[in-house]
């Protein structure tokens, strides 16, 4: 029987799934703060301490590292994939509306990748998106950092970033195997960026760029590796104001005022 895991990544308390043989929440940056009585990202082979900068990827890379299992997965404290669409309300039960083992098992039927519902910008495409709303410089020295690293990657991140659609927040379940080599390419391009930037001037959200750009290349790996992933529904697990990120979308698109903040 496979064995499958799932992190969930969290730097708070909060409700967490039942079934602890699938879920496994994960105190991401934890190294120096409060224990939460999660498993922390700080112990054997981790780089919990670049969690400002790096976000959930500090959580994926431990479990990359130090995890023994047949299927690699995140999801977030606040975002999980789901077994049907829907929108959070208090009266939502987690266990009730998450996949389960049986469900995962039968998506990877299809696929040996699972992922959220494609994000669809229409009036953007992903390169001009990142611009508008946060800082194109970022993806600009991603090329340049693939360029140097894996030249055969370059056509597939010209591709992606004319694309108008893409799989966003880092949440995947795939064969450990293809999230081996996908941390193998991911994670040298994202330090040798992570070296040459002077990140000392920069808030708290700007400095988590990392963790952004690393959602645009991971549809870049997807396409270079000619994966079609199996597509799941997504839910919120706390309420998100989607009028006021639709107005700050807008704002960054027409008016050039940056995201500053989490939605």
């Amino acid at each position: 029987m496979s064995v499958i895991k799932i992190i969930v990544a969290t730097h708070k308390q909060f409700v967490m799934p039942q079934d602890k043989e699938l879920y496994l929440p994960i105190h991401v940056g934890c190294e120096g703060k409060k224990d939460l009585g999660f498993q922390g990202d700080n112990t054997g082979d981790n780089i919990s301490v670049l969690n400002p900068y790096y976000c959930e990827l500090t959580g994926l890379y431990w479990a990359w590292k130090n995890l023994e299992c047949d299927y690699l997965g995140l999801v977030h404290y606040r975002r999980y994939f789901t077994k049907k669409a829907g929108s959070y309300n208090d009266s939502i039960n987690i266990d009730a509306v998450i996949l389960d083992k049986d469900d995962i098992e039968k998506m990877l039927e299809v696929s040996n990748v699972i992922v959220s519902k494609k994000r669809k910008y229409y009036i953007e495409t992903l390169y001009s998106h990142y611009a508008h709303t946060l800082d194109g410089s970022h993806l600009d020295l991603a090329r340049k950092m693939i360029e140097q690293k894996t030249p055969e990657y370059l056509a597939s991140f010209d591709k992606v970033m004319k694309q108008r659609s893409g799989y966003m927040f880092n949440m995947f379940i795939m064969k450990k195997e293809l999230a081996d080599d996908y941390f193998t390419w991911l994670f040298p391009i994202l330090d040798s960026m992570y070296e040459c930037m002077d990140l000392s001037d920069s808030t708290p959200f700007e400095a988590r760029l990392f963790g952004r750009v690393s959602e645009l290349l991971f549809n870049v790996w997807l396409v270079k590796n000619n994966l079609t992933p199996t597509e799941a529904h997504f839910m919120y697990m706390e309420k998100v104001n989607l009028l006021k990120k639709g107005l700050s979308f807008l704002q960054a698109k027409f008016l050039g005022k940056k995201y500053g903040k989490s939605f």
